[in-house]
């Protein structure tokens, strides 16, 4: 018998891994959010599918997510990044990578983690949506809103609504997953 999943990830093996091992799941390690953190900012006005299929090529560009290495980035290092076809050679999300990892540190300075400070937009406890299709999963909320327009206070870029969500969506603060998805009901 076939199991019912969500329709996004489509026949692709590596959209399906993530669906199923990632996506909705609860994060709270800073690294790995802080991982999700550059690759939403890369997705914007891209597919996820593209970015998924460069995680490993960022992850090495960008010294395996590590926020206190990308602040040290010199110019020369990230002109250099402007040259790697592994990832998405976009001069502003480049170097806003850099401009978000020293906000990063500073909000772990100010909260103790990052993930003190980023689950306080759902009240430390993932919101469990109710969808039976995928067009009535929206792009925005009011939690999306409200963590877009603090993050960008504190400095962060690339940071809109939009990809808050996919950030919340990602790091399993929301749980999308349609109500017949099989991840949805083991508990990921």
């Amino acid at each position: 018998m076939k199991k019912t999943s969500c329709p996004w990830p489509q026949n692709d093996p590596l959209m399906m891994a993530y669906h199923e091992e990632e996506w909705g799941v609860p994060l709270h390690d800073d690294q790995k959010l802080f991982e999700f953190l550059v690759l939403d900012a890369f997705q914007a006005g891209l597919s996820w599918k593209t970015i998924l299929h460069k995680r490993k090529n960022f992850e090495k560009a960008f010294a395996g997510f590590d926020p206190n290495k990308i602040v040290k980035f010199s110019d020369k290092k990230l002109e250099t990044l402007m040259l790697d076809a592994g990832i998405i050679r976009n001069r502003l999300k480049i170097y806003g990578t850099v401009k978000n990892a020293k906000a990063f540190l500073e909000v772990q300075k100010e909260f103790g983690t990052f993930d003190a400070y980023i689950w306080q937009f759902t009240r430390h406890k993932t919101i469990t949506n109710n969808w039976t299709t995928g067009g009535q999963i929206p792009a925005k909320t009011k939690e999306s809103d409200a963590m877009s327009k603090d993050l960008k206070k504190r400095g962060f870029t690339f940071v809109g609504s939009t990809i808050c969500y996919a950030f919340m969506q990602a790091a399993g603060m929301v749980n999308d997953h349609l109500v017949d998805c099989y991840c949805r009901k083991n508990g990921k």
